[in-house]
């Protein structure tokens, strides 16, 4: 069979490893044991130095890369930035792509059994925080043998979990490329997220979480909450250009059925999104974004809550991004500059909006491409130094070795 998507890292599957050492949440509640889906691409080296997690942000998931062989049309949500050849190159860096714990593809969530019920935890689940999800992405670390990463990357929600692995095992890291995020959410961010967590739990088939027993979806809460979300993932010139004021037939119908095409699109949107996204988890991610804050700790002092961090950073912004705009990211540089961290920056001329990070845009991913490749002559050093003194070692032993014989 002919690979569906050239230049991909190919058929790949998911792979599903379970912890039982209890997982204690930031919220002073604790997951007795839970589930972590995966994916993995490219090999890991002899010294295990080339391993770089890909964090997901809201509607992600471990589907990072490649296609599947029952489904070649679901292809991984960042495969035009990962595989051979691709600015993150699986010819030589080990990629994992982690479905977060609260979400709704595969990892324990809101929609999985409980073991103690026997039934679906629903609103019983609790909330988690980003925090909490470099604990257990650490975890997994650990269950693959990786101790330290060579970088953690991400964008938007993705690029806080990098941010926080710098920050939460300053010596398991050695980069973070923080891409279209900021060190906490604005007020009119937390606004956007309340309103469409409103949606959700105001849809009468929500059941106050519950929803699972009564075998029934939130779908009308969730396509408002998608739809709102994807407004403001967009930017205006964009949507201008795509849509403009089209209508869907020549003349106005003076009523309020669809007219518009952009609320052809929004609704088609909506309405997708909440046949394959859990409504729970929905309410999870949001919180979790609305919480992200580590300078709280510090009075707000954010070079402060970064002089703990030992890795080198790189952050990326996009001019049209006006949900997290290029000065929030300017304030994460400053702040790292001022606590004295190796920093690159990057702000990206791009009409897409926030979702630009996931887009093709050849400048960003030369950047992307450029930053990696320092990553991996890093990488290449070490394998370099193992192999010298490990060279060194061998010499010397049989040095020893002969000198012990002679002497006999």
């Amino acid at each position: 069979m002919a690979d569906p998507q050239p230049h991909s890292v190919g058929a790949v599957l998911a792979q599903r490893a379970g912890f039982l050492e209890p997982l204690i949440l930031k919220a002073g509640k604790t997951l007795a044991s839970y589930e972590l889906v995966y994916e993995t691409y490219g090999t890991l080296n002899a010294e295990r130095s080339n391993a770089v997690l890909v964090c997901h942000a809201l509607s992600g998931s471990h589907h990072v890369a490649g296609w599947y062989a029952e489904d070649p049309k679901k292809v991984g949500w960042w495969d035009n930035l990962i595989g051979p050849g691709k600015p993150i190159d699986t010819d030589r860096f080990f990629v994992i792509g982690v479905n977060n714990i609260g979400g709704c593809h595969g990892s324990t969530g809101p929609g999985s059994v409980d073991r103690a019920t026997g039934q679906p935890y629903g609103a019983a689940f609790p909330l988690v925080t980003v925090e909490d999800w470099v604990a257990s992405q650490a975890r997994l670390m650990d269950r693959l043998g990786i101790g330290r990463l060579a970088a953690a990357i991400g964008g938007s929600l993705g690029g806080m979990q990098a941010m926080q692995w710098t920050l939460s095992y300053p010596d398991r890291i050695g980069h973070a490329l923080v891409i279209a995020a900021a060190s906490r959410l604005s007020t009119q961010n937390i606004a956007f997220n309340d309103v469409a967590r409103q949606a959700i739990v105001s849809d009468p088939d929500f059941h106050g979480g519950n929803f699972y027993a009564h075998k029934a979806i939130p779908a009308r809460g969730l396509k408002l909450a998608r739809m709102l979300g994807h407004i403001t993932y967009l930017s205006e010139d964009l949507l201008m250009e795509k849509f403009g004021r089209v209508l869907k037939r020549d003349e106005y119908g003076f009523n309020y059925d669809v007219e518009f095409e952009i609320e052809s699109y929004l609704r088609y949107q909506g309405d997708k999104f909440a046949q394959v996204f859990d409504a729970n988890t929905y309410l999870l991610m949001t919180k979790a974004l609305d919480y992200f804050d580590p300078a709280k700790e510090t009075g707000g002092d954010l070079a402060r809550a970064l002089s703990a961090a030992k890795a080198g950073f790189f952050v990326a912004s996009f001019a049209s991004d006006w949900r997290f705009p290029p000065e929030r990211s300017r304030e994460m540089v400053k702040a790292l500059v001022a606590s004295r961290k190796a920093v690159t920056y990057a702000e990206i001329d791009a009409p897409h909006g926030h979702d630009a990070f996931l887009l093709d845009n050849p400048h960003y991913h030369q950047l992307v491409a450029a930053y990696m490749d320092n990553v991996a002559r890093e990488v290449g050093a070490g394998e370099r130094r193992t192999a010298l003194v490990l060279a060194a070692t061998e010499l010397a032993e049989m040095r020893g070795y002969g000198a012990g014989r002679e002497g006999a």
